[in-house]
């Protein structure tokens, strides 16, 4: 046969000092805010952005140079072709004719060339040539050339300062004799690096203008807004307690309206957070103050319940020793008020329990036989012993029914008392290795902001001037027991959570 649990009668003497945990609690809202360093001119976004796209259409301006370059070696040699030719047939023509050595040179400097001849079925007629000897380096045909082959020659003209001979051959359109010419590397190379000259300034005019129209095109639909999110987040952070500090979204449905939307939620939450920590702190504070106070009371009361444990009176003797327990209770939770100050409840100690006697010591607590119309119905067999730490599962039970007990007092009273009656009820069973403990009522049920919130502090309660700690404590409590708390839902009026327990302590 199980005996009722035995409670330990502490002292206020033994209970610590909260001011160190206030301290820590308070310490989140003073924290001054980060001061967040704003990017340099090459490390923003938009800067950065700007110089890559001038880049980009300066290679796109680059990779057209370079084929381009090569037709324009390409046209250059022809144009030279096309102009000599004329004359290389007007000079064949006079074949009988012997020319001069100064009529040889005027033709060369008029052609820009070094030799000129024609061959027309396989017989050779040079028309003119230079005095001094030179040698041919390279040979060319611009009608005949690949296109790897034109970008390779171009750059070996362009970067190759020294003076070399090539000869230019070509077929005479519209005839079947081939025109060959020799000439110096030096003309063309000139005419490349004007050209070049003149492309680079085309193409960088062109990378600026290109880049400036796409910067203010992608600045307005992109950048602004990133730069206005950035500029709010960082306003945010400054001071994250003012609500008008907070992302207004643009009215936009793309990527960046839904980001703004997030964001300007986040903030909310945040600073809804933020709020919820302050006021945490300063209830730290303020508990702390409480907790002074109430040990000269706790003291007192102490002392006098002592002297009344002495006294042979039969309602002294029976209603003492629940005295006795509540006071132990009370100075038991004012020491607890330090360890969840540190975010942390203590640590569980499970023993052989008497739920049906947890249960009792609860509707003696909240006082139900003074209610009118409740009745408190402990369901739970007499036997039923479960492996918990019994002062943890007393908090459990008391937050809950004292929940429903104050749902039901908020019901307005039937006329007719007999036909309706306002119930709590505590139940247990246990199913395979699980123990369930169900409390219940037939109250107005839970809003539906309360079951959104539920377990949430400071937001799942269902009173106006209800914190919604009490939920909060009896999870956390339940999981330090490795169980579970779940609210179910049901047809039928009222509010029902289920404790799910493992049939051992964890």
């Amino acid at each position: 046969m199980a005996s009722e649990p035995a409670h330990t009668h502490q002292t206020l003497s033994d209970q610590p000092d909260l001011s160190q945990s206030a301290q820590q609690t308070e310490a989140p809202a003073s924290r001054p805010a980060v001061k967040i360093k704003r990017p340099s001119f090459f490390q923003r976004l938009s800067n950065k952005f700007l110089l890559l796209t001038m880049l980009a259409v300066l290679v796109a301006q680059v990779l057209i140079f370079i084929p381009s370059t090569a037709s324009m070696r390409m046209r250059w040699l022809t144009n030279l072709l096309d102009t000599v030719a004329p004359v290389a047939l007007v000079l064949e023509d006079e074949k009988n004719t012997l020319r001069s050595r100064d009529a040889q040179d005027k033709i060369l400097y008029a052609t820009n060339s070094k030799f000129i001849s024609i061959t027309s079925n396989s017989h050779t007629s040079v028309l003119a040539t230079s005095a001094e000897p030179f040698i041919v380096n390279a040979n060319v045909n611009p009608r005949q050339t690949s296109e790897s082959q034109a970008i390779w020659d171009a750059f070996a003209t362009l970067f190759d300062s020294t003076e070399r001979n090539i000869r230019v051959t070509s077929i005479i359109p519209n005839t079947d004799k081939t025109l060959e010419i020799v000439i110096s590397s030096q003309p063309l190379r000139n005419a490349l690096l004007v050209y070049a000259r003149y492309v680079a300034i085309i193409s960088l005019l062109i990378s600026i203008m290109a880049a400036g129209f796409i910067y203010l095109i992608i600045h307005e639909m992109l950048l602004r807004p990133v730069i206005r999110m950035h500029r709010d987040m960082i306003s945010f952070a400054e001071k994250p307690d003012d609500p008008s500090r907070i992302i207004q979204p643009e009215q936009r449905q793309d990527e960046l309206g839904i980001a703004q939307q997030q964001l300007a939620l986040m903030q909310t939450n945040l600073q809804q957070t933020y709020t919820e920590r302050k006021h945490l702190a300063d209830l730290g504070m303020a508990v702390s103050k409480i907790n002074h106070d109430m040990r000269n009371i706790l003291a007192s009361a102490q002392l006098m319940s002592d002297s009344l444990a002495e006294v042979k009176d039969p309602a002294v003797k029976r209603f003492a020793p629940r005295l006795i327990r509540t006071l132990s209770r009370a100075i038991s939770y004012s020491g607890s008020v330090v360890a969840y100050g540190r975010t942390k409840e203590a640590p569980s100690n499970p023993r052989r329990t008497v739920l049906h006697t947890i249960v009792q010591d609860v509707e003696d607590i909240i006082n139900i036989d003074q209610l009118h119309n409740i009745s408190f119905i402990n369901a739970v067999p007499e036997d039923f012993i479960l492996t918990i730490d019994d002062e943890q599962l007393f908090r459990i039970l008391t937050n809950l029914c004292r929940n429903a007990l104050q749902a039901l007092q908020s019901m307005p009273d039937q006329i007719d008392d007999d036909e309706f009656k306002k119930l709590i009820i505590v139940e247990a069973t246990t199913t395979g290795n699980q123990i369930f403990i169900d409390v219940r009522d037939n109250g107005p049920g839970l809003s539906p902001k309360a079951k959104e919130n539920l377990f949430t502090a400071f937001r799942g309660s269902t009173r106006n001037d209800g914190t919604g700690l009490g939920l909060v404590i009896v999870q956390d409590l339940v999981r330090a027991n490795g169980g579970e708390i779940l609210y179910c839902e049901e047809s039928q009026p009222g509010a029902h959570f289920r404790i799910i327990l493992p049939v051992e302590a964890v």
